[in-house]
């Protein structure tokens, strides 16, 4: 089941919650509906791949527990807040500074393939302390540049 909170007209944000499950289209529909064009196949994947770790990694693909993602537009800053019910998560030390080319992919198998797409996806990554919270944020930029005078 999908529960969905909509948003209120004019502003900018709302929240999804499922019960733990990898059937995510319509999730995943949802978060991007307000994403311009141009990003939404690349936000899909790093949010696909950041809703599986959460179902599956976290509560374990578990119906009773839930995952849910607060979403909110912050002038080019796409943010999503995902949290899910598992015992925590903790990111390698280095998984911030991940950038790696394709010859060093392999290496990164042991700290996650889903790490290094987060990273490479979204502009910010962050878990909280106990690990059952991933704050990503995707900046848009303007396709006009402000005329200077």
């Amino acid at each position: 089941m999908i529960a969905i909170s909509l948003r209120p007209t004019g502003r900018r944000y709302g929240t999804v919650s499922f019960a733990s499950t990898l059937h995510l289209c319509p999730v995943l529909d949802l978060l991007l509906a307000d994403v311009p064009p141009q990003w939404q196949s690349e936000v899909r994947l790093g949010l696909q791949e950041a809703l599986v770790n959460a179902a599956k990694h976290g509560n374990n693909l578990d119906p009773n527990k839930t995952v849910i993602v607060e979403f909110f537009i912050i002038d080019n800053q796409y943010w999503w807040v995902i949290s899910d019910e598992g015992a925590g998560f903790v990111a390698p030390s280095d998984a911030c500074d991940l950038d790696c080319t394709q010859t060093q992919i392999h290496e990164v198998d042991e700290c996650g393939r889903g790490l290094y797409i987060l990273h490479q996806v979204f502009d910010q990554v962050h878990w909280s302390k106990c690990g059952t919270e991933l704050r990503l944020c995707k900046q848009v930029k303007n396709r006009f540049k402000p005329i200077v005078r």
